[in-house]
């Protein structure tokens, strides 16, 4: 009996058709869930990755209720020409303490997963402020009122307090000294900053909008931008690859 011959009776009867499918799926399924029951992580450690300082903390909230992830992306795929123009593809590790991640599925503007340190405080500050003063062509909504809204350090506790429950690794010292942090992260002269970079590797510190006193949305949302991409070293990855 050839193949097509014993395929006939699957193509004749479409219960037995129905049940071939349901038990082809159930063996994909089996392979691809099992190993989950005995692995205590999927994501691969990477060394450099930490959680949100509370000023980055609060600029991913204003990111994420202004939705810019509609229009920019934060995942570069491993294809030669994202890689080419944004740089490293990403690792999974960048979005684990992301609650919810911000990989997006449209890019009417660039990738912003590795803009970290690829533009000047005031770059932003005028871009966000009014974005054709930088591309005459974008469509881009400015947000001159961030530099008029300051954040609030007594709340940001609770948004952290909140995140640890679904497994970010926030400290009880972390916690508790969130809203001076916020402070120190965004005035060098700030007495708490040694203590802040202790509890935040590679945290930067700076006057991001240029204005003295309380951190403003504009300050939180830059020190989020300015971070994204630079706690890993992709140096290290770039080296094992030309190493193959």
């Amino acid at each position: 009996m050839s193949f097509w011959t014993r395929h006939q009776v699957f193509e004749k009867n479409s219960i037995i058709l129905v049940v071939g499918i349901l038990l082809v799926i159930a063996i994909g399924g089996l392979v691809e869930i099992t190993p989950l029951f005995y692995l205590k992580s999927t994501i691969e450690k990477v060394d450099g990755v930490r959680p949100y300082t509370p000023l980055e903390l609060a600029g991913r909230n204003v990111y994420v209720r202004e939705g810019c992830y509609l229009c920019h992306s934060q995942m570069v795929r491993p294809l030669r020409d994202e890689v080419e123009r944004y740089g490293h593809f990403s690792l999974a590790a960048e979005s684990m303490f992301d609650h919810p991640f911000q990989w997006g599925s449209k890019r009417t503007g660039p990738d912003l997963a590795r803009v970290g340190a690829k533009y000047s405080d005031d770059w932003h500050v005028t871009h966000l402020t009014n974005p054709r003063a930088i591309v005459p062509q974008s469509v881009m909504p400015g947000y001159p009122f961030l530099s008029r809204n300051e954040v609030d350090p007594d709340t940001i506790a609770d948004h952290m307090r909140t995140l640890r429950t679904v497994g970010v690794p926030y400290t009880d010292d972390q916690i508790a000294s969130a809203g001076a942090d916020m402070r120190a992260q965004a005035d060098p002269e700030n007495a708490g900053t040694d203590a802040f970079n202790k509890r935040y590797a590679k945290a930067v510190v700076r006057n991001f909008d240029g204005k003295v006193g309380t951190p403003t949305e504009m300050d939180a949302l830059i020190a989020y931008l300015q971070m994204l991409g630079t706690l890993v070293d992709f140096k290290i990855y770039n080296e094992k690859a030309n190493l193959r």
